[in-house]
């Protein structure tokens, strides 16, 4: 393992699924989703189900120190040519010089995994370094909001169905970037699209998931894209009257995303171009580039940075600053007219 160094996901996947284990898989990062993926198709495939009771060891980080856990992976496996060691909150071990130790000269037949969430060790520290050359270390990073929907699509895909760019878009502006809530969510679409039809579309989404097809947060981009008024306040006022549909929490960093990366648009060398504007913001799908070709004809340099200042100050007030009394509806009108007019 430790000459294929594979650390992404889907290679540190590939090389499972081969059957090539490392002595020590390091799991980290505020994303638990890819955490929890690697850990359990380890605690799943690694050993046959009559192999685990005696092989198969799950330990907490809270409830033993790091000469625990050298003590179990030490041990030599019964009647299997593996034991798996899983240590689960692992940012709890003390005193972690006992593991690495152990890792200068690990067991080959065990598969000590260790996860630790919301956080990472420090990779300049020798611990880090001694897994690296040893085995896996693996970031798990939050997915910005701008990958998720090609997340959608890929996970889509995988399990032999689909979904058009606007309805990708509707699902993450709706979910966000928790991605153990959006694969339910995405699985939940799954199970309700016959066999005869696997395209996701936005009347789907709305039947599933309950989003508005036409009133929800896609759309009131779409609207301040296009500096369509009417359909913006329609939009606004829906939500008012509907706040599970919407509201200006999860509104502000959809729209700061946007004008933020319309401001590093206009930067854009040829920003005439699609193909180079879409490598310049890192867009993963040519169908985002036109929001922001037509952004740039709609709003000027200046008047982008003013609705960036704008989103600050209203995100401040959304939070009590300087706002004693004003409803979080009024301030999203206050927005959107700043924005728009």
């Amino acid at each position: 393992m430790a000459e294929t160094k594979n650390t992404t996901y889907a290679g540190i996947m590939r090389d499972l699924q081969a059957r090539k284990f490392a002595p020590v898989y390091y799991l980290m990062g505020d994303e638990p989703y890819y955490i929890d993926k690697i850990c359990d198709y380890i605690a799943e495939n690694v050993l046959a189900p009559e192999e685990r009771d005696f092989n198969q060891t799950v330990l907490f980080g809270s409830e033993v120190s790091a000469a625990q856990v050298v003590d179990v992976a030490k041990r030599y496996p019964m009647m299997s040519e593996h034991q798996v060691v899983i240590v689960k909150e692992a940012q709890n071990l003390k005193n972690t010089e006992a593991l690495d130790f152990y890792l200068q000269k690990p067991l080959k037949s065990t598969v000590l995994v260790m996860c630790h969430k919301n956080g990472s060790i420090d990779k300049r520290k020798r611990l880090a370094a001694t897994i690296d050359r040893v085995g896996v270390l693996f970031e798990s990073k939050k997915l910005r909001e701008r990958d998720l929907p090609a997340f959608i699509e890929n996970y889509l895909r995988a399990k032999g169905a689909s979904a058009d760019p606007k309805s990708q878009q509707i699902i993450a502006d709706h979910i966000g970037a928790d991605l153990s809530r959006l694969v339910g969510e995405l699985d939940k679409l799954l199970l309700a699209l016959p066999d005869s039809d696997r395209r996701v579309t936005p009347a789907v989404v709305e039947q599933q998931i309950g989003v508005s097809k036409d009133f929800n947060a896609f759309e009131l981009r779409d609207a301040i894209v296009n500096k369509n008024v009417f359909k913006a306040n329609q939009i606004i006022k829906y939500f008012d009257e509907n706040p599970k549909a919407g509201n200006i929490y999860s509104f502000l960093p959809m729209l700061f995303n946007y004008f933020q990366n319309l401001m590093i648009a206009y930067y854009c060398p040829q920003k005439g171009s699609s193909d180079a504007l879409a490598k310049w913001l890192e867009l993963k799908s040519q169908w985002a580039v036109k929001d922001y070709i037509t952004g740039m004809r709609n709003y000027k340099g200046v008047k982008v940075l003013q609705i960036i200042s704008k989103i600050r100050e209203i995100d401040a007030k959304s939070k009590g600053l300087d706002n004693p009394n004003t409803p979080p509806g009024e301030l999203m009108k206050e927005l959107i007219y700043f924005t728009l007019h």
